[in-house]
């Protein structure tokens, strides 16, 4: 997983107290190098001030200029507002040199409070950054965030903008000139608007989320790349920032042709967090220099923050075909066209509300599926349902195919209770599913219970008496039997403190005293999709190369579920030989972000048909879904990951 390394001596800029025009803030920097010095414009939030009756803390542009890139000397107030259009405000700098002249574009507000008509884009022209030469109200509609392309594409000056940031949902948007006079032609801007959707490029994930572009674009080998602002859960509370990036074709910017799969950077440092807006940072500036990228951003609307990554590996990240087995990149899944494959049937009151987390197995040529449904009363059972091919569903039961029994999943008080998640595997004639038991009120523990095959594929449910397998008083879950013994014992996986835990046990009898423990084999990692926690997916699947473990993991920087691999020793699955920098998953489709937990993909269950694995996963806490990769890609990769690692 690719993220922006902060720089030590972060904020490199920060508010002067004996300045008031930039005693509350200053943030937001765009930085543009004239071949001596760089020069960084920012935006600058005064101390409480009359403007026209309003008492507001005024931003205005300033200016400060560095030899390396990091110190900036003292400080100038570049632009104020000067016209109507720009009475309350003037934000969010973004400078491009071109043509020997520098444009600055920013933010223009004409009203305080400011309404989406009064909030539109404004450029200022300078030649030597120390003084204003003209300046024109640009665009007529709603908009900010403009930036100018650093040279002419194909002959003529090109911008992005986002239109409509205060009229959700926004649209990073492209828009080309001939010359420097139509950016503030009306006329211009009203063909233009007319056919605004096929000025956008299509990077919203989510009607709830917002965008806007963030630095100016910077030209490389591969292509434009742009920093630009994702705000998951923009409308509906709980917003997180992130900071990611896209690539465009040098010569026509229209065409994307790679992004990043993961937010490069999201709040997580106290100067991040804590501010005059916390937990917001925002890309605003971007150079390269010598193999780095460096991204300036804002942190908490309070002050300058700088971090990097090489350049050349972020790049490698952003293609379809241009990962690097030296990073443990691979190819991510491909999700069935037709997902979900199993959603909530509402005349079944069991499972009119969520159907999700699958365990999966292949018996007798069909993949027979097991999933957790819930209904209005929040009890989780288990449905059952099957495929001949994997992905079409030609046979689902009306009834739980197993249903909570015992005192410890029974529910306990009002809420969520029942048989969650379950891993199923096969030994000898007999089919074992371990799944979470939860009353309610007592942690979580895990639960193993049996089947015989032939029962099974009869659906005749005779299972065994279920037994709680992990200790009393700590939450445990995740867990499935491993489908071999190992030097004559038992093995489980199973999450405990956040981590994948393995054990070897004599026989299957617990109670007493006897409980699943082990040692941990994977943990979370800070800076990581997994730095919250990691657990398993379906139970282990044995290749030539050893054992294949699909993982999921929960990032504490966005709070959002993913899915991973390793590939553990094939004598002895306590060691983990290789396991993917990124995941193999990430929670991007409108089904895996609309739910009963948005951002989730969870799961429980895997197949592998002729060339391909097939993992079957939980969307969104809501649905069923299976997506697909060629077997021996995902395993190449990792054996290249292990080979790396010698």
């Amino acid at each position: 997983m690719i993220i922006l390394n902060r720089f030590a001596n972060n904020p490199i800029l920060t508010p002067d107290r004996n300045e008031a025009w930039q005693k509350e803030a200053v943030f937001n920097g765009s930085v543009v190098f004239d071949g001596q010095e760089y020069h960084m414009l920012f935006r600058a939030q005064s101390s409480t001030q009359d403007i026209k009756g309003q008492q507001i803390e005024l931003s205005t542009i300033g200016h400060t200029v560095s030899q390396n890139r990091v110190e900036f000397g003292k400080s100038t107030q570049l632009i104020t507002p000067h016209f109507d259009w720009e009475a309350f405000g003037c934000e969010d700098p973004r400078v491009t040199r071109i043509d020997d002249k520098y444009y600055i574009f920013y933010t223009a507000l004409s009203r305080f409070p400011p309404d989406p008509s009064a909030i539109k884009v404004a450029v200022a022209v300078s030649q030597d950054l120390v003084s204003i030469k003209e300046r024109h109200l640009v665009t007529p509609f709603n908009a900010k965030a403009m930036a100018l392309f650093p040279r002419r594409i194909n002959g003529k000056l090109t911008a992005l903008l986002t239109a409509h940031t205060d009229m959700p949902p926004a649209k990073i948007c492209i828009a080309q000139f001939e010359k420097p006079e139509q950016m503030w032609d009306p006329r211009f801007w009203e063909a233009w608007y007319a056919d605004l959707d096929l000025h956008s490029l299509p990077l919203l994930r989510s009607a709830h989320d917002h965008i806007e572009v963030g630095a100016v674009p910077v030209e490389t080998k591969m292509g434009w790349l742009v920093l630009y602002c994702y705000i998951r859960n923009y409308q509906t509370g709980n917003k997180i920032f992130g900071i990611e990036a896209l690539l465009l074709d040098l010569e026509d910017p229209f065409q994307v042709i790679g992004k990043t799969q993961e937010p490069l950077l999201t709040p997580e440092t106290e100067y991040e967090r804590f501010g005059k807006i916390p937990d917001v940072i925002f890309p605003s500036g971007a150079l390269i220099h010598n193999s780095d990228l460096g991204v300036y951003y804002g942190a908490a609307d309070t002050s300058v923050c700088l971090a990097t990554v090489n350049l050349d590996r972020l790049l490698s990240t952003m293609t379809p075909h241009a990962h690097s087995h030296t990073f443990g990149r691979v190819s991510t899944v491909q999700r069935y066209a037709g997902n979900p494959i199993i959603a909530p049937i509402l005349e079944h009151t069991w499972e009119d509300r969520y159907t999700f987390n699958p365990a999966a197995i292949l018996l007798n040529k069909r993949v027979h599926i097991l999933y957790r449904a819930m209904g209005k009363h929040n009890t989780s059972v288990l449905g059952y349902a099957s495929s001949p091919d994997g992905i079409h569903i030609d046979e689902r039961l009306k009834s739980p195919a197993y249903m909570p029994r015992e005192e410890f999943e029974r529910k306990l008080k009002p809420g969520y209770s029942g048989c969650e998640d379950p891993r199923l595997t096969q030994l000898g004639d007999t089919l074992y599913m371990c799944y979470t038991a939860y009353d309610g009120v007592n942690p979580t523990r895990v639960t193993l219970t049996s089947i015989k095959l032939t029962d099974f594929i009869k659906h005749v449910w005779n299972w065994t008496r279920p037994e709680l397998i992990s200790p009393p008083g700590m939450n445990d879950k995740n867990a499935c039997l491993f489908p071999e013994k190992v030097k004559g014992k038992y093995v489980f996986f199973h999450r405990l403190h956040h981590s994948i835990w393995i054990d070897f046990v004599d026989d299957l009898n617990y109670g007493n005293g006897k409980w699943l423990n082990g040692e941990a084999i994977l943990k979370p990692m800070p800076n990581t999709w997994y730095s919250e926690k990691i657990g398993i997916g379906p139970p282990p699947i044995k290749t030539h190369a050893g054992w294949l473990l699909i993982l999921h993991g929960l990032s504490k920087q966005d709070h959002r579920y993913r899915l991973g691999a390793a590939l553990l020793n094939q004598d002895d699955p306590a060691i983990v030989e290789a396991m993917l920098e990124d995941p193999i998953l990430s929670p991007h489709a409108e089904y895996e972000n609309k739910g009963l937990r948005p951002g989730t993909v969870f799961a429980c269950g895997a197949v592998i048909l002729q060339d391909k694995l097939l993992i079957y996963y939980g969307a969104s806490d809501e649905t069923v879904c299976v997506a697909s990769i060629k077997l021996n890609d995902l395993i190449n990769n990792l054996v290249a990951v292990r080979a790396a690692k010698r």
